[in-house]
């Protein structure tokens, strides 16, 4: 991914929709809204943005088996992800995932006191 820039830290940057059929879910997004999409292996497809920024993106489609069905998952963008890490937890957030590494980064998800998921990521 290209380097972001965000004018309020920690803002939405990436969402995730989990599915059940990952090549049924790119054939539908790309007929209903023209969606492209780059392949990262059998279980997640990453929703390119418009061709004005060239290997960037948007979003994802991500297996149920790899994020829970029930909605998109939010990603937040962190210049610093330990800090952020840190941050999460002393305001009572509770880790559920991470952190971990991907390609292009290192990432957590953690639920809010509600119970909300949400995932923060940062650049390798």
């Amino acid at each position: 991914m290209a380097a972001h820039a965000h004018r309020i830290p920690l803002s939405i940057d990436y969402i995730e929709i989990s599915v059940t059929d990952l090549p049924v879910a790119q054939e539908f997004y790309n007929r209903a809204f023209g969606w492209e999409f780059t392949a990262y292996g059998d279980g997640y497809a990453g929703i390119r943005t418009a061709a004005e920024s060239p290997g960037e993106e948007a979003g994802g489609l991500a297996l149920a088996s790899e994020i829970k069905v029930g909605g998109p998952l939010v990603l937040l963008y962190s210049e610093d992800l330990d800090a952020t890490l840190a941050a999460v937890t002393d305001a009572g957030g509770r880790i559920v995932n991470g952190p971990y590494e991907f390609p292009g980064g290192r990432r957590f998800h953690f639920t809010d006191p509600s119970g909300n998921e949400l995932g923060v990521w940062a650049e390798a």
